[in-house]
């Protein structure tokens, strides 16, 4: 199986609590981010307000809280059990990658929290001088989603950000080339066009400053050898040293997300289950989607924290 694990966008206040409520490993993980962070780190998870946790400066290491609270807890439980369950690799979307980094003990759990939380002061910075958005296309091929951006641009800096899945594809750039880019989306047929609720152009060319400081950061970042293979979200491929990965995240916030390519290869290299872990469900929806022939299991905090209730449950 495949453990893989979800980016920004899949917080959402209360996650998390559950999970702390009835797992007392989750809660170690919770208490540790707030004392490396200094704040409350898990009371803004558990209650918000809303636009506090949705700024990308806490939503990351937000994210990556709740999913390696769920991570621990899931050992925890198998071990309980009596069950070794050990994945074949692990992937995660965009920010994703470093809770799948911290699963293949590439890097702990404190370096991780340190180094999302400032690739969101980064970002957010970036942002703001640099300002931008992002743009949700479905139905359309990957060709006539290419087409329409090299028209759009045009209009600005504009790029294919992330390819999601077969028909799932999400632009990112300047505001008058996505605005650009949408019109032309409608008019050759796409079944939905979604501006996203951020005003941040991750994954593209305007994120090159940040990009730029955060390869500064990840060059003297303690980094070990992946203890299972990483798939990587910039070229779909497995990472099987440190090296690679210091590669890899040097232009993270720079390049776009393969995930469907990220996909295939796992299932190329024997993964016929995919566990999701982490708040939310999107990745599971993006994974079937991409391979009929995977089983997918959502292992969100809500999920975990039922299952723990269950004396017997092997939350699979």
């Amino acid at each position: 199986m495949a453990f893989v694990f979800p980016g920004q966008g899949s917080q959402h206040v209360g996650m998390g609590k559950a999970l702390f409520d009835v797992s007392e490993t989750a809660r170690r993980v919770f208490h540790q981010a707030d004392e490396i962070l200094g704040f409350a780190l898990s009371k803004l998870c558990f209650e918000g307000p809303e636009a506090e946790l949705n700024d990308t400066v806490n939503a990351q290491p937000a994210i990556l809280t709740v999913s390696v609270a769920c991570l621990h807890a899931l050992h925890e439980r198998w071990q309980s059990l009596g069950q070794v369950v050990a994945p074949r690799c692990v992937a995660g979307h965009s920010l994703g990658e470093f809770t799948a980094l911290v699963a293949a003990d590439v890097i702990d759990f404190e370096h991780a929290l340190r180094l999302v939380r400032e690739r969101g002061r980064l970002m957010k910075a970036n942002g703001a001088d640099r300002p931008g958005g992002m743009l949700a296309v479905l139905g359309l091929e990957p060709e006539v989603v290419q087409h329409l951006v090299e028209e759009a641009s045009s209009e600005g800096i504009i790029t294919v950000a992330n390819a999601n899945s077969p028909g799932q594809l999400v632009l990112s750039g300047e505001p008058a080339a996505l605005q650009r880019a949408a019109d032309l989306a409608r008019a050759r047929g796409a079944t939905r066009v979604v501006r996203l609720p951020i005003t941040i152009a991750s994954h593209s060319p305007l994120m090159a400053r940040a990009a730029a400081q955060f390869a500064e950061l990840v060059a003297h970042l303690p980094l070990r050898q992946p203890r299972v293979p990483v798939v990587a979200n910039i070229t779909g491929q497995i990472l099987t040293s440190a090296d690679d990965v210091r590669r890899e995240l040097a232009d993270h916030i720079l390049k776009p997300v393969q995930w469907t390519g990220s996909v295939i290869e796992m299932v190329k290299r024997g993964s016929a289950e995919f566990l999701e872990i982490g708040p939310g469900q999107v990745l599971s929806g993006l994974i079937r989607r991409i391979s009929a022939e995977v089983q997918v299991v959502t292992l969100n905090d809500r999920e975990i924290a039922r299952a723990l209730a269950l004396p017997s449950d092997p939350i699979r």
